[in-house]
């Protein structure tokens, strides 16, 4: 509101000088872009709530997604692991079967 009384007496002194049409024009691109400036960052802050519990959400799905890959990767290894365990444990099963037979 103090910006608005401060520019009335500016136009009105600029009005009283007879300014040139350049710099008429230069004030009225300045404001205009002042202006619109304005109205973008209103815009960007009545806007960022929704664009952040939209990020919110999809860093939350890729952390789940992140978790879901990590457990079928441990199920995987832990497989291989068993059925390594296994063949070894069948193939000391056959090495001690042969030596019993053996002697």
């Amino acid at each position: 509101m103090e910006m608005v009384q401060e520019l009335i007496p500016l136009a009105k002194e600029m009005m009283t000088q007879k300014p040139n049409r350049k710099l008429v024009k230069l004030y009225v691109l300045g404001s205009v872009l002042a202006f619109f400036g304005v109205v973008l960052i209103l815009v960007e802050t009545v806007c960022s709530p929704f664009t952040a519990s939209s990020r919110l959400r999809e860093e939350e799905a890729a952390v789940a997604e992140l978790r879901a890959a990590r457990e079928r990767q441990a199920l995987r290894t832990q497989t291989r692991l068993e059925k390594g365990k296994q063949h070894e444990a069948a193939l000391c099963s056959r090495a001690l079967s042969k030596r019993q037979q053996g002697s």
